[in-house]
């Protein structure tokens, strides 16, 4: 069922995304009709060009759309080419305060450069920034953030506020535009959800440019998680936002797969296993919250969409089974039924269960997947 068909019979799950102007990052669309992508940052020595590139393979893998990598030194951008190269997704270089790092990291192969054109210096150093962009066919992201707003404006508001992110946000625009530059993103990020998302609500309705969401500095995996859900989901919820990036004490793969949750969680992206489980109860038939431990981490390869439920008993088991693919629920003496396709379809016993629920999603995958080649929509596969 299409997107419309689904708003048709169910309006109360239709998100009206602001319309945004579309720019490039490398190959990837980012704004307009664009699908919202998923962004993570790499955390190893840029220099150690080896981990940097293993830790981008993992990122890949995780799903990521787009990856940004750290240029804070000439060392950092030395062979900032073999990245780029090596990089199967465009590759955003951070810039921050040396100009020069911008040049040489959009030369080597840059996507897009995160900069805040105010902390790179002189008009003519902005200049010459925009100048590599577009011989090299880079995007530009102004990243404004509460935690370093210019003096200035903290002097005019008082501290950080919404009208002090948008107003520096603005300022940066105008800088890039004053250069006929307009191939750019913009974040206004706070490690306050309130702050976060009032910024981004202003600015939403001030530019047409994409916007790159973010609770910046969010925290732990778990604290970070709710908070980024919190802030980036309510964006998203109202239309707002072209591309996530969950900003998490993690390693970079835990980013990427909580950014997925949240865009699936919302229908706006379906990427992989969608899993419908239960807290568990002294009613379970087995152990919920192993087998559900178990099976995302069996289950990651998967990138087709598809969903699967695990139920320990049988008081909203079967009910939640009719809307999955597959779908487990707990009975008695170590025997489970197995849905498929919403219907009741097998028993599985314990000792077999998880190996034989991989398998069934694993094969429900290659289904689908040879349902869309067959229907000629193979390229057209939800990422």
């Amino acid at each position: 069922m299409s997107a419309d068909a689904i708003s048709a019979v169910r309006p109360w799950r239709m998100i009206d995304r602001r319309k945004s102007r579309q720019i490039m990052v490398g190959n990837v669309p980012v704004g307009g009709d664009a699908p919202i992508t998923v962004q993570t940052m790499t955390n190893t020595p840029t220099e150690d060009v080896a981990a940097t590139i293993d830790q981008i393979r993992r990122c890949e893998d995780a799903g990521a759309d787009i990856i940004r990598v750290s240029c804070p030194t000439a060392e950092s951008t030395a062979h900032f080419d073999k990245i780029t190269r090596a990089s199967a997704i465009p590759i955003v270089a951070d810039i921050h305060f040396h100009y020069k790092r911008a040049l040489e990291a959009a030369d080597k192969g840059a996507a897009c450069l995160r900069i805040n054109p105010g902390n790179i210096g002189s008009s003519e150093r902005v200049a010459e920034v925009v100048r590599a962009a577009k011989a090299n066919g880079c995007a530009i992201r102004i990243g404004v953030n509460a935690g370093s707003l210019e003096k200035d404006l903290l002097e005019k508001y008082g501290e950080p506020c919404p009208e002090a992110l948008v107003e520096s946000a603005l300022d940066h625009i105008k800088l890039l535009q004053d250069h006929d530059f307009h191939d750019y993103k913009v974040a206004v990020k706070a490690s306050d959800v309130f702050l976060a998302v009032a910024a981004y609500q202003g600015l939403a309705e001030t530019v047409d440019c994409p916007l790159h969401l973010g609770i910046t500095e969010a925290g732990g995996l778990i604290g970070g998680t709710v908070k980024s859900s919190i802030g980036i989901g309510n964006l998203l919820w109202a239309g707002i936002g072209d591309t996530i990036r969950v900003s998490l004490s993690a390693q970079p793969e835990e980013e990427v797969r909580v950014g997925f949750e949240i865009l699936k969680s919302l229908g706006l992206r379906t990427r992989g296993v969608r899993v419908v489980s239960c807290p568990s109860c002294a009613r379970q038939g087995f152990d919920v919250i192993k087998t559900v431990q178990a099976l995302e981490e069996r289950l990651q390869h998967i990138k087709t969409p598809l969903s699967l439920s695990v139920l320990g008993c049988v008081v909203n088991g079967p009910g939640e089974a009719r809307e999955t693919d597959i779908g487990i629920t707990g009975g008695g003496a170590g025997k489970h039924m197995v849905y498929l396709s919403g219907v009741t379809d097998h028993h599985v016993e314990s000792a077999d269960m998880l190996d034989h629920i991989v398998t069934l999603v694993e094969a429900k995958a290659a289904e689908i997947e040879s349902d869309m080649i067959d229907a000629g929509a193979a390229d057209s596969v939800p990422a």
